[in-house]
């Protein structure tokens, strides 16, 4: 099974160094790693091409674009600058961040799962952060989630959904739409990846308040919208998580951004996630 693996970088010298030793160390080694290093003032370009010279399955794709560390668009973008220099001779196409470490077998592990279930999009391991020494796991979404941080998919459902969304919540919507064309998604807990920087460490309002307008975009509505933040507010522990999302998505009711889904896709997605509120309560 071919794994392709797109990282998109920005000023991750002092990680992408462990995540590149990890994914060379691989029980199942990848076809091919594209690292795309966008607008780094660091020393990021230089190590990856260190580790090219020895490894001819590795790339570096620069790119210019702003400084500004924003989730969602800035990233999509810096994902696909790496995935149009690929052939089409992968089984599953893989976007990493570039601040994880992985366990040794991991690549085969996902493969084996992807190789007893046809209908099998997605595939991953879980996130765990350093916090007094320990690695714990970085609770912030469900089983039944995939972190954005470390997507597997397989190339007929990649295709299938799309492709990825130039929007924040892109790592939402991917799996929604995988339900909808009846594509399922594994989580598998056993696959510990250490996530070095916690996910939302260096997001600034203006990347929260996208959280509300991708609520919008995916048709939520209010009613889902508001449950959503105030879940994510629980987790984070803070109450601005809640202001900024509403925030968010009020300005984008009043501004009407073009939707991410059809009308059809949109109905899905609500009842489906109705249905998931509606199980936990009774």
């Amino acid at each position: 099974m071919n794994f392709y693996i797109v990282i998109p970088a920005h000023n991750e010298a002092d990680s992408i160094g462990d995540t590149l030793n990890s994914l060379v160390h691989q029980t199942l080694l990848p076809k091919k790693i594209v690292v795309v290093n966008d607008h780094s003032s660091d020393d990021t370009p230089k190590i990856v091409e260190e580790f090219s010279k020895s490894h001819n399955f590795i790339e570096l794709v620069n790119l210019t674009s702003s400084n500004e560390h924003l989730p969602g668009t800035k990233i999509i973008n810096a994902f696909y600058k790496g995935y149009d220099t690929l052939d089409e001779a992968y089984d599953v196409i893989c976007k990493y961040d570039a601040d994880l470490i992985f366990p040794l077998n991991y690549l085969e592990s996902l493969a084996n799962h992807f190789n007893k279930s046809p209908k099998l999009g997605m595939a991953a391991g879980v996130c765990y952060i350093e916090n007094d020494g320990q690695w714990v796991l970085e609770d912030l979404t469900g089983k039944d989630h995939i972190r954005g941080a470390l997507k597997a998919y397989r190339k007929d459902c990649f295709l299938e959904i799309g492709k990825l969304k130039r929007t924040m919540g892109w790592d939402t919507i991917d799996e929604l739409l995988a339900k909808f064309y009846g594509w399922n998604f594994f989580a598998d807990d056993t696959l510990h990846v250490k996530h070095l920087k916690p996910t939302g460490a260096s997001y600034n309002k203006a990347a929260k308040h996208l959280q509300g307008e991708a609520m919008y975009k995916m048709r939520y509505g209010l009613i889902l919208t508001t449950i959503s933040a105030l879940k994510l507010s629980v987790k984070k522990k803070s109450f601005n998580y809640f202001r900024d999302y509403i925030a968010g998505y009020l300005k984008a009711f009043k501004d009407k951004p073009e939707f991410t889904v059809t009308s059809e896709e949109g109905k899905y997605i609500r009842n489906y996630r109705w249905k998931g509120i509606l199980k936990k309560l009774y």
